[in-house]
This record gives structure tokens, sequence and C-alpha cells, in this order.
């Protein structure tokens, strides 16, 4: 005799939480997206004139991601989270070479959304997720000067050293 599932009202089964985990994991990311793109705005008022094609050049791709996760949310049968109309800064950016420190660590928190994402999702979502994990952790490394080993995990975030993170321990 095969038993099949019942789903009893207000139960959830295991489809259900793996989309409402996806769910929250889009929405953080969405979160993390709407942060960045005001948090390149001040990067893009403050730095150095060399580097503002960068700056504009990431502020497009996070505005164009931010549109792709509403999208997304949507799609899994959510309502966006809006934008805030302010962020507070992780520290004061009076300079360039604060803007490019403030770029670096914005993309250093993308990359720990996105790995979180990758995790709660699968398909093609999943493969969207790690392309922007691994296009925030090249953002980080040219705004740093330097990388880590595992770009987007908690354990890693912080100010690297470049000489530890470039150079093999034996």
């Amino acid at each position: 005799m095969t038993r099949t599932a019942t789903k009893t009202p207000g139960t959830s089964t295991d489809g259900d939480k793996a989309k409402k985990a996806e769910l929250k994991a889009v929405q953080a990311a969405l979160a993390a997206e709407h942060a960045a793109v005001y948090g390149y705005g001040v990067v893009g008022g403050r730095i150095r004139e060399g580097r503002s094609d960068d700056a504009r050049s990431a502020y497009d791709a996070h505005r164009a991601r931010r549109d792709e996760l509403s999208r997304a949310v949507r799609d899994l049968g959510g309502r966006p989270e809006p934008s805030a109309a302010a962020y507070a800064l992780p520290f004061p950016v009076p300079d360039a070479a604060a803007a490019a420190r403030l770029a670096a660590d914005l993309e250093e928190r993308i990359a720990g959304v996105y790995a979180d994402l990758v995790r709660a999702s699968g398909g093609e979502r999943r493969r969207a997720a790690a392309d922007a994990l691994r296009d925030a952790a090249v953002r980080a490394v040219r705004w740093r000067g330097g990388s880590v080993a595992f770009p987007g995990l908690a354990e890693r975030a912080g100010t690297p050293d470049p000489e530890a993170t470039t150079t093999p321990q034996t």
C-alpha cells in the first residue's frame, strides 16, 4: 500500500518551507541591494575622478539586480520590501579613500546575502545568485585591493590584510 502525504490546514510541507526560506533570502538580497544603491550614491559623490566609472558601473549593476529581485519576490508570491529613505553608513565617508572603503564594504555585505541566496534557492535563481556573489567578490577585490578566500562568509568579515589573503600559509 502506498502512502500519500496529505496536507492538513495550518501545516506546511518541505516544499512550502523551502519556498518560504527562498523568499526570505530573496527579500534579504533585495534589502541589501537597496542599501547598496544608496551607498553607491554616497560613493559616487566622494570617489576620486579616476574611479568614478567604477562607481557608476557598480551603481548600475546594483540597480539592475534590485529590479530583478523585486520581480523574483513577486514571482514567489511576496511583496517586495521598499527601499528606506536613507541608510546608516558603517563609518563616516569624508573623502575618496573612505568612499573606496565603503564600496568594498558594500560589496562584501552583498556577497554575504548572495551566499545565503545560493544556499536557499535552486535552478536559475541559484545560478543568478552565484553570478551576483562572484560579481560582488570581484568588485570588492577591486575596491579593497585584496581578497578573501571565501567571499560572502561571515567568518571572513572585516578588513583583510592583503598579504595574509594573497600569500599561501605553510
